[in-house]
């Protein structure tokens, strides 16, 4: 296994850590997000390897080289087979055009494939040290619900769940709410940004330093290492024979962890043609990647993608700093990125609402395939891209899908006339009792709650 790699801050203002430290602080004490100080590289010819492997195995290979020798290679893969027990379907819709259904988890979201290796790591990482980290956690929708699951029960770590009381369906709520013991959850008058905001004050706030924090946003590296897995894995299935072949992903994007990603999965060496970013009407990124200004959206745009609702993306840092530009916590630029190589590797275009319910009519009508409103944005992206790039018409093309249908039941029974059916995950949960709390959106009430609440 490759030797460990060290991990700095995108604000370039803090010492450089080892995996099992940057996993465990979650954020950087500059406020940067840590990032790998060297990309591995995956060859050809292991990349082909991929095609006879299961998905823990393809997982074992991708992040036991960001991992090296810090976990001991039998652990790791026990690590990775306990946590990928479940399918990734690959789902055929017209021509070369597929949708990877990220939806098979136990919360029927693509954040489960984070969560649960995330969650696996940290218990290993903390076994026997005494430790008890305290998880900060803002979610727009299936976030708080996957880490919920995934850390439910770990004796080494309390969750804490931040949410916009307005801007999740019931069904996302109920996942959170439901579950209780070390799993604490907030709802709040406000939006999904100023949820992360004070989780990411938390971080800064030296009253709270002996609380040991930590967090299962896409801040955390140990949120972006397993989401590089699933795009070596659908590459690895739907690739022709032969070396010339390239993919384009179609990605729905909030807070860009998906598609940070999938841009590290590129940079390993994975042959994508092109990655079409989809924004709901929060399209700071797209108007960004068009003039090279970033402006943030203040308050978010309300969605019906309501995951996606994220006017200023936490990991835009990241991707600036891929393409040798400096952005700190805040949005402010200091060094401009490579802004020509990122518009010849990344489309970007944002989706309204019409268009989304448009999509999910079209694409059932002329398919009989089932999206939720962030697939659907996902797919809208890349069919304009295809408009615009009609060259591309026939190349490998993986719209993803990041959600089960049966979370937005209101929204497909409008659109399509039927109830999606419910997955094992999301069954029994009207009948289950709630734990949540409710507190102000500001840092004081915030602080206050962690004090009474954690206080060893």
């Amino acid at each position: 296994m490759a030797q460990a790699l060290r991990y700095h801050s995108t604000n370039q203002q803090a010492q450089s850590v080892s995996f099992r430290d940057a996993l465990l602080k979650g954020q950087a004490p500059d406020r940067g997000l840590y990032m790998p100080g060297r990309i591995p590289q995956l060859t050809p010819a292991e990349i082909r390897s991929h095609a006879t492997m299961t998905y823990a195995a393809i997982a074992f290979d991708v992040i036991g080289r960001f991992v090296g020798e810090e976990i001991a290679a039998a652990d790791l893969r026990r690590l990775v087979e306990d946590a990928y027990d479940f399918d990734v379907p690959l789902e055929h819709v017209v021509g070369r055009r597929y949708v990877m259904r990220l939806d098979r988890g136990p919360t029927a979201s693509f954040k489960d494939f984070a969560a649960r290796m995330m969650g696996r790591l940290m218990q290993h990482y903390l076994r026997g040290t005494g430790r008890r980290l305290l998880v900060l956690t803002a979610t727009s929708g299936d976030t708080g619900s996957a880490v919920a699951s995934a850390f439910y029960g770990l004796a080494d770590v309390r969750v804490v769940v931040l949410f916009p009381r307005d801007e999740v369906t019931d069904r996302q709520r109920r996942q959170m709410t439901t579950l209780g013991r070390n799993v604490h959850v907030l709802a709040l008058d406000a939006k999904f940004d100023d949820c992360q905001a004070l989780v990411k004050q938390a971080f800064a706030d030296p009253a709270l330093g002996h609380l040991d924090l930590s967090s299962a946003n896409s801040i955390n590296i140990g949120r972006l290492v397993p989401q590089i897995v699933y795009y070596f894995y659908a590459f690895s299935l739907l690739r022709k024979d032969g070396d010339a072949e390239h993919v384009t992903f179609a990605v729905p994007s909030g807070n860009f962890g998906d598609m940070m990603g999938g841009v590290l999965a590129m940079k390993m060496g994975l042959p994508v043609r092109r990655f079409v970013i989809a924004t709901n009407a929060n399209d700071e990124f797209p108007r960004y990647l068009r003039s090279g200004r970033y402006e943030k959206i203040e308050p978010s745009r309300n969605c019906i993608s309501s995951a996606m609702n994220v006017g200023h993306p936490s990991n835009l840092a990241r991707l600036v700093a891929l393409y040798g530009g400096v952005m700190d916590e805040k949005g402010t630029i200091h060094r401009p990125a490579d802004l020509g190589r990122m518009r010849r590797e990344i489309y970007a275009a944002s989706v309204t609402d019409d268009e989304t319910r448009d999509t999910i009519r079209s694409v059932y009508g002329e398919h009989r395939v089932t999206l939720e409103p962030h697939g659907a944005v996902a797919w809208a992206g890349l069919t304009k891209y295809l408009l615009e790039n009609p060259q591309a018409q026939g190349d490998l093309l993986v719209s993803l899908e990041t959600a089960h249908p049966a979370k937005f039941p209101d929204e497909i029974r409008r659109l399509l006339g039927f109830d999606p059916p419910l997955p094992p995950s999301l069954a029994g949960l009207d009948d289950k009792p709630e734990f949540v709390t409710s507190i102000a959106p500001r840092y004081e009430d915030f602080r206050r709650y962690l004090l009474a609440e954690f206080q060893p």
